[in-house]
């Protein structure tokens, strides 16, 4: 039975446990708005069991009837407003909007003064019982607007570069804390919304817009408060830009409990009309063009602008002839006169503006059409009072005239080059043949001797009519594209192999035919010439250097891949590659590859680098920069360099050769730390009830501004008391305080202050006798890297500040009797904390019990506050443990049932609090600790009912036995049936027989009778 009372007890719990407690929360009051101005007021309900969409019913209480409730609005009901709120309700003056299913918004568009009163949001239920809060209240102050905004309505005209100062008054009368804000805006003709120029934000900030951030820079927009209410706008040098209406506009703001800052009115000045008249300066206006052009080749003429002022608004019209063409407006619009718009319209024309004082204009293939005298003219135009454009002056370039060329005549001679011509392996073999004489139509032929043979190959030929032949193994796919024969003129032939190979060494032969009339014969010569063609790989070497092999951490790391080569005037493509293996790893992984064109390729190992890596190349050197270094990138580098030739490196073909430089090993450290913080110690004497503050000075700190974090630590008197950290401030200055200091009351006590890069504080608020102990600072100073890692440099800790309060006359006394206590598992035990006198009749105590177990340390096991509230350290203990005072001098910590987990050392700590200050606040006076108390607890000794429940085997045959002897008994009953039936079948079968001897016999002493008889006594 104990165990099924425990089994449906833990059931019970998690019954009660998956029972959510339904909680209505509605935005902190009181809330101040002004009259005439909107609010929003936000409605939440958490814990409830119903379903997701909750409904919420909103009611006031006027100051006038508090007990009355008078109902606005519902979600759930239309008729639920009374008469004086649906007419607002029907209007949409006062609405809810609906946030998520459990959370809502009411909004008053236009607070009126009987709004002021006390705010109700209730929830109808929708669980299965009633369990938790259904209803918030919060109340609602409207308040007079008394925000004014004035300035006097003018029209100012003002020359570009004068200055300007407009003034407009802003002020308020509000009873309640509140703070001011005030906005310049110029709203320029035609546009909206209007442009923010400068403001003076709640904060007392000087904040200018994004368009004027500039100039606020270099002071030339500037906002200034004269007095009280007046502020003034000064603008140092007026452009055109700043011409349109002019105002300010103030904000109230107000800050509500919940801290957050909110603006309740809002007011905006006449407006003053300002008109800028921009500065006319000269300029000059220019042609570049070629006098002549190619037929079918590109024209390009370029207009520019000499003079004018920075950044003008220029149009450009482009004449030929004397006729205009087309034409560029200052908002960049072309225009086009039919005959040019429909060559634009092919792609054979295009007019652009290349810069605010450049516009071209480029005919792709020029024609005799395009023969003439081109001119262009330009004008500076400026934004009239309406948006349109106004010339404020035009110029003209001088003419340009541009003429076709005509083909120049061409002189016949015979020229070879010389016997002997060497290249490297991929550079390109021109080889050119040209005959002298009359001109008449001549066919060529190019033969090649390879090494150490006799028999030539056929390269390539061209006829008369122009086409050409390629010999059978230049004729391959993989040779087509290497090898082209292209005729210069009638007598000159043209051979190009344009990515060599050291098989193309050897003689080459030009043999040049004439085809004459007379008897269909014809002339011919020919012309040798031996090539050398030497290998790129044979002189190729590779150096890795870098000049820091160590490189500091966030510094840059700087490789550098030498390339050495017997032919550093030849410009042959090569393709470095850099190569990583991690420190630790085994292999090397590719980061990336670089062409000499400059075409980069990146790899996918490790992704970090791509982000932080520039490569650069020149022909014989590549540079490795690593930007931010971390220690991610410390490892082994190495670079690897192929040789290719031209046609190779376009095709994605072969290297011709490679190299691979020697691994260098590059180690990423911390830089040294230059953190040092003030290590002298101090004694500060306090007033019980004052304030003060504890300050952290840094002496030195490594050079360039790193993030500092601090952690301010407090250590007790109480003997043996460990340190307990109070509050930390990260190097993102996110301040989080310590498990220690949870509740609110602490938390409010400290508070860190930064009052310069290198100072300080902990300010502690109302000084009390549990705040004497010593305080120091540890400051630990980061370094972040690009990629969000921190590291830290450096730590230092400062000297101790130990703080004391002045005596008071009171003093709290607590026994020093060391105890011993044993107890039995499962059994009540009550440790007792004494005083030697009960103190001041007008002090009251309160106690805290700490435990203390071997290797974990002292933990705060519950605070008996001195108004009589308890406070757990943990909530779980608040059905184990119970603290109570049982008379004035003597507090008792009382375990309901001790289990073996509880043995340990157990101590007490009495603080005595008193009324002191203005107004009258409860502080502690003095405080006292116990010695400690060793709780030992021995295992009980089982009893009989709980080894019975204790044995599962006995409980399993108190469940069976049951059934077995409720089946024996049906069978037993089952046979003492059969048997009954069966005597009664014997019993009627005699009576029969003897029944017979009758009839037949007489009565007498028959046998059957007798047998009969037997079988009865039977």
């Amino acid at each position: 039975m104990a165990r099924i009372s425990c089994v449906a007890s833990f059931f019970l719990f998690l019954t009660k446990v998956s029972i959510g407690q339904r909680q209505v929360t509605v935005q902190k009051g009181p809330l101040f708005r002004a009259e005439g101005y909107p609010i929003s007021i936000g409605c939440n309900v958490t814990g409830h069991q119903g379903p997701s969409e909750q409904h919420f019913q909103w009611s006031i209480y006027l100051p006038t009837a508090p007990d009355q409730e008078i109902q606005i609005i519902s979600t759930k009901d239309a008729a639920f407003s009374y008469a004086k709120y649906a007419g607002r309700v029907r209007s949409r003056e006062i609405y809810v909007e609906r946030i998520r299913g459990n959370s809502v918004l009411l909004h008053i568009s236009k607070l009126q003064e009987k709004d002021s009163g006390e705010y109700e949001c209730y929830t109808p239920n929708t669980d299965q019982k009633y369990y938790g809060s259904y209803s918030a209240k919060t109340t609602l102050n409207v308040i007079p607007d008394t925000l004014s905004a004035t300035m006097s309505p003018q029209t100012l005209r003002k020359e570009e570069g004068e200055p300007l100062e407009l003034t407009c008054e802003a002020a308020k009368a509000t009873a309640q804390h509140t703070h001011l804000s005030v906005t310049w805006y110029l709203m320029r003709d035609g546009q909206s919304p209007a442009t923010e120029i400068i403001s003076l934000s709640r904060d007392f900030m000087v904040i200018p817009g994004p368009s004027y951030t500039e100039r606020f820079k270099v002071s030339d927009v500037r906002l200034d408060k004269l007095g009280a209410a007046t502020f003034r706008l000064s603008m140092g040098s007026l452009r055109p830009s700043d011409q349109g209406q002019l105002f300010c506009e103030a904000t109230e703001w107000i800050q509500d409990p919940d801290e957050a800052w909110t603006a309740i009115t809002k007011k905006q000045t006449e407006q003053t009309t300002l008109r800028v008249q921009p500065t006319v300066r000269d300029f000059q206006v220019s042609i570049t063009a070629t006098s002549t052009f190619a037929e079918g080749k590109p024209l390009e003429l370029t207009c520019l602008v000499v003079g004018s002022g920075q950044d003008p608004q220029l149009q450009g019209v482009w004449l030929f002839n004397g006729v205009e063409m087309a034409s560029i407006d200052a908002g960049g619009v072309l225009h086009l006169k039919t005959d040019y718009k429909d060559r634009a319209s092919q792609g054979q024309l295009q007019i652009a503006k290349l810069s605010p004082k450049a516009f071209s204009l480029k005919i792709f293939a020029a024609g005799p059409e395009d023969e003439g005298a081109y001119r262009c003219a330009v004008a500076e135009m400026a934004r009239a009072q309406w948006g349109s454009w106004q010339v404020l002056q035009r110029k003209q370039s001088p003419d340009s005239r541009v003429h076709l060329r005509k083909p120049a005549a061409r002189s016949v001679v015979l020229s070879t080059q010389s016997e002997q011509q060497t290249v490297w392996e991929g550079e390109a073999l021109t080889l050119v043949c040209k005959a002298d004489g009359a001109e008449s139509l001549l066919s060529a032929s190019w033969w090649h001797f390879p090494r150490n043979q006799t028999q030539p190959e056929f390269v390539a030929g061209m006829d008369q009519a122009g086409t050409v032949q390629r010999g059978a193994s230049y004729g391959e796919p993989s040779n087509h594209g290497r090898t082209r024969l292209e005729k210069m003129d009638w007598a000159t032939f043209q051979l190009e192999i344009s990515s060599t190979s050291v098989s193309d060494s050897g003689t080459y032969e030009c043999r040049v035919s004439e085809r004459t009339r007379a008897q269909g014969g014809g002339l011919s010569w020919a012309q040798k010439m031996s090539v050398t063609v030497k290998s790129l790989a044979s002189s190729l070497q590779v150096n890795l250097m870098s000049r820091q092999p160590q490189v500091k951490l966030t510094s840059t790391l700087n490789l550098s891949c030498i390339v050495g080569v017997g032919y550093p005037d030849l410009q042959v493509p090569l393709s470095v590659t850099w190569q990583f293996r991690p420190a630790g790893a085994q292999a090397f992984h590719q980061l990336v590859r670089v062409t000499q064109p400059g075409t980069v390729e990146w790899r996918d190992f490790p992704s970090q680098f791509q982000k932080k890596m520039k490569v650069s190349q020149s022909p014989l050197h590549s540079q490795l920069l690593i930007y931010d270094a971390t220690k991610e990138e410390e490892g082994v580098y190495q670079c690897k360099v192929d040789v290719y030739d031209r046609n190779s490196l376009r095709s994605n073909g072969p290297a011709r050769g490679s190299a691979l430089s020697h691994p260098l090993s590059i180690v990423i450290t911390l830089p040294e730390s230059k953190l040092k913080v003030n290590s002298s110690s101090q004694v500060q004497e306090l007033s019980i009830n004052s304030n003060t503050a504890i300050e952290c000075r840094i002496l030195s700190q490594t050079p360039g501004n790193l993030p500092l974090a601090v952690t301010w630590y407090f250590s007790p008197l109480s003997p043996n008391a460990s340190w307990l950290t109070i509050l930390e401030m990260d190097q993102a200055n996110v301040v989080k305080y310590g498990d220690e200091i949870h509740s609110p009351q602490r938390k409010q006590k400290f508070h860190t202050e930064k009052v310069s890069h290198d100072v300080f504080r902990l300010h502690i608020l109302n000084v009390e006798d549990g705040d004497q102990g010593a305080y120091r600072c540890a400051v630990q100073e980061w370094l972040l890297s690009a990629n969000g890692v921190g590291y830290r440099l450096g730590e230092g800790t400062s000297g101790l500040t130990e703080l004391k309060l002045r005596p008071t006359g009171s003093k709290v006394r607590v026994s020093k009797v060391h105890r011993t206590e044993n107890a039995t598992e499962h059994a009540e035990v009550a440790i007792h904390c004494s005083l030697e006198s009960s103190g001041d009749s007008t002090s009251l105590f309160s106690v805290m019990w700490y435990r203390t177990r071997e290797h974990s340390g002292s933990k705060l096991l519950v605070h008996l506050q001195h108004d009589g509230l308890l406070e757990y350290g943990d909530e779980g203990l608040r059905s184990h443990l119970q603290c109570y005072r049982s008379s004035p001098t003597d507090f008792v910590l009382k375990f309901h049932q001790v289990e073996m987990e509880d043995a340990g050392t157990y101590w007490c700590r009495v603080a005595e609090w008193q009324l002191l200050g203005t107004p009258s606040k409860w502080v502690t006076q003095a405080s006292d600790e116990s010695q400690p108390v060793v709780l030992t607890v021995l295992p009980s000794e089982p009893t009989f009912p709980s080894r019975i429940c204790s044995s599962t085997s006995f409980i399993y045959f108190l469940l069976v036995c049951p059934f077995i002897l409720l089946i024996l008994l049906l069978a037993s009953a089952l046979c003492l049936y059969w048997k009954t039936r069966k005597l009664s079948a014997l019993r009627l079968a005699s009576q029969k027989q003897k029944a017979l001897w009758v009839n037949m016999n007489g009565a007498g002493d028959s046998p059957a009778s007798r047998w009969g008889e037997e079988e009865e006594d039977h």
